[in-house]
């Protein structure tokens, strides 16, 4: 699982296992470790949610996912789902939830177990 955070924007990429143990288990958790704390960053399946919402709480960010959207998203071709959490009248957070494509361009990273990528060309 990759996350890019730039602002008030989160954006999660998620390969196929990865995917597939989030709509299995209802659950996907990765950790950062620093010095001596650590930073976890965690997508959670619920029942309760209509749409992305998130939480961070002692060092977890955790987004809650509802689950009717995930269900069959292993076989689908929806590459995720995108939300903006209300934090204050003027500011709120972008979460961005999707597959992970293999790149067009050459890069030393494992991509086997990623989504094929819809395009062919940069």
């Amino acid at each position: 699982m990759k996350i890019r955070i730039k602002g008030n924007s989160i954006r999660f990429r998620l390969s196929r296992p990865e995917v597939a143990s989030l709509v299995n288990t209802g659950y996907l958790e990765e950790q950062t470790l620093f010095a001596v704390n650590k930073f976890v960053y965690a997508l959670r399946a619920s029942g309760d949610e209509s749409e992305l919402s998130a939480t961070f709480e002692e060092g977890k960010m955790t987004v809650l996912i509802p689950k009717m959207m995930i269900v069959d998203w292993p076989e689908n071709t929806t590459v995720g789902f995108s939300s903006h959490q209300q934090l204050t009248a003027t500011n709120s957070l972008h979460l961005l939830v999707e597959k992970d494509f293999t790149c067009l361009d050459e890069t030393p990273e494992d991509q086997s177990d990623h989504y094929d990528n819809p395009n062919k060309t940069c």
